[in-house]
């Protein structure tokens, strides 16, 4: 019997001992750098002629690792090896799959400053985002694990004289995982372990910009004792592996985090049935959001400044839960405003390996483009207050830019920046403050900072967010706490790290016995 779920502690890195530790585990890092880590087939080791280099963000000539990248033979011999393993795999009793996660979450926690290390160098996060998305990794394991042994236990139904009625769940087959780089370790833990602990196969595609992380992890899944077969590790390009695996006909379900331009084209291509597909496949896909922070009259404007500031400038705004909008009341806006122009500029841009960074890189070259558009496009749209310079010299750094009186509409108030891009807009009373939150094609998080209830409740009731949070910021939802995931565009709101998440790599069967 596992104990009452409690999600992992942060760090405390304001405690001197734990900055050293973590300085060390950096410096132990470093010295690992530039390894070639192999694909995993059927529990082989295999090394290929073509690689993906992984680079850091921050210090873009530094090799993180060298990992192997399959091509589509590779990947056909991964899905026969999962196809053939998950015979065998869904017969393991509950209890074994579960224990085995309790074992990789005791690895990763006893390497916990390693794997923030990891997330430092390869994927550019600063240590306490790192250590959060250490801390959420293992939250996904201990969770997922004690969430199975309840689901093993079926769901009661009603029986009549003279028969036996079951309600059990059993799981769907071979899945595909396809992680996003942004919770490198984190969300690619949660979407990895989830199907297997349900009794499914896995095939794990890291993201190509954290290929090394990922890689990291398999080897601690095969130290718990995961047997061969059960996870196949299939580094790989999108266009070639990522086609082919979605449109396989022996792959019953797609878990994939990233945009909403690929995961709509995953959805749709998942749809069609080909020769030799017994089954409808199914797909949970997060994809992304423009979260809205209402700032209210009735309101705590230090509170509203400090939810503005962490949650559009932690992690560099590059979070799908990220708040890139404030809409703030007419009669407060100047204030609110005026307080967050000022914090921003006391935040600090640069290397993440750093305690005192608050704000690292972005992820790479594409990025950094991409965001700078946004940005040079938001001064033909509003008003620029902060910010809006950037260098890609060295790595690829954005200075946190906030922009005033953006019209609702506009592009930087509609499409997902993904960077450390926020922009301001006034309402003149609570419902128009709705309306505007509500005015996008996505439906993921939002905020609300206010002391009336009445506000608090309609809230609660029409602004059209999978993740609602009232009077703190909008991202940092944590395992078995805050169940994750949005509406409309923003995915198919299977709730990561809830109670119904692992139901969706199951399938329903009702056994009925006359006597």
């Amino acid at each position: 019997m596992l104990p009452p779920y409690h999600h992992e502690p942060f760090t405390d890195f304001s405690i001197q001992e734990n900055r050293h530790s973590f300085e060390k585990a950096l410096l132990q890092l470093e010295r690992q750098l530039g390894r070639e880590h192999p694909l995993l087939i059927q529990g082989e080791e295999i090394f290929t002629e073509e690689k993906i280099i992984s680079y850091n963000p921050a210090k873009k000539d530094e090799v993180i690792g060298v990992v192997a990248k399959a091509n589509k033979e590779l990947a056909e011999k991964a899905i026969k090896s999962a196809e053939e393993t998950f015979h065998t795999w869904k017969k393991v009793d509950s209890k074994e799959r579960a224990s085995l996660l309790v074992k990789a979450a005791a690895i990763v926690r006893k390497r916990k400053h390693e794997f923030s290390s990891l997330l430092v160098k390869e994927a550019g996060k600063p240590w306490n985002e790192a250590d959060a998305d250490t801390a959420e990794a293992i939250d996904f394991m201990e969770y997922y694990a004690r969430q199975m042994i309840e689901i093993a236990k079926g769901k009661s139904v009603c029986s009549r004289s003279g028969e036996a009625n079951e309600h059990t769940y059993i799981p769907r087959g071979v899945t595909v995982t396809i992680p996003p780089w942004n919770f490198a370790l984190a969300i690619m833990v949660g979407t990895t372990v989830a199907p297997i602990v349900a009794g499914n196969t896995v095939i794990l595609k890291p993201a190509s910009n954290t290929p090394v992380i990922a890689a990291y992890f398999v080897d601690v899944l095969k130290e718990a004792g995961l047997p061969p077969g059960v996870l196949q590790f299939l580094p790989g390009s999108g266009e070639e592996i990522g086609n082919y695996l979605v449109k396989h006909p022996k792959v019953s379900l797609i878990t994939f985090t990233g945009s909403k331009e690929v995961g709509t084209y995953i959805y749709e291509q998942a749809a069609s049935v080909r020769p030799q597909q017994t089954h409808l496949k199914t797909v949970l896909a997060e994809m992304g959001g423009k979260d809205t922070i209402i700032v209210d009259k009735e309101s705590d404007l230090d509170i509203a400044v400090d939810a503005i500031l962490t949650s559009a400038f932690g992690f560099s705004g590059q979070k799908c839960s990220a708040g890139s909008r404030v809409v703030a009341h007419e009669k407060i806006y100047d204030q609110v405003l005026e307080k967050s122009v000022q914090k921003a500029k006391e935040l600090k841009v640069g290397n993440p390996a750093l305690h005192d960074t608050n704000v690292g890189p972005v992820i790479d070259q594409s990025a950094y483009d991409k965001i700078m558009h946004y940005i040079h496009l938001g001064k033909t749209e509003a008003r620029l207050v902060t910010g809006g310079k950037g260098t890609d010299a060295t790595g690829y750094f954005i200075q946190p830019t906030i922009f005033a009186d953006a019209p609702p509409t506009s592009t930087i108030m509609q499409e997902e920046i993904f960077g450390p891009v926020v922009a301001f807009t006034k309402a003149s009373h609570f419902q128009h403050a709705l309306d505007i939150a509500n005015n996008t094609e996505y439906g993921l998080t939002g905020a609300i900072i206010s002391n009336n209830r009445s506000h608090i409740q309609q809230a609660k009731e029409d602004f059209h967010v999978g993740n609602l949070y009232i009077n703190r910021n909008c991202t940092g939802a944590i395992v078995g706490y805050q169940p994750f995931g949005g509406f409309n565009m923003s995915g198919t709101n299977a709730k990561a790290g809830g109670p119904d998440y692992l139901l969706l790599y199951m399938q329903a069967k009702t056994i009925s016995e006359k006597f």
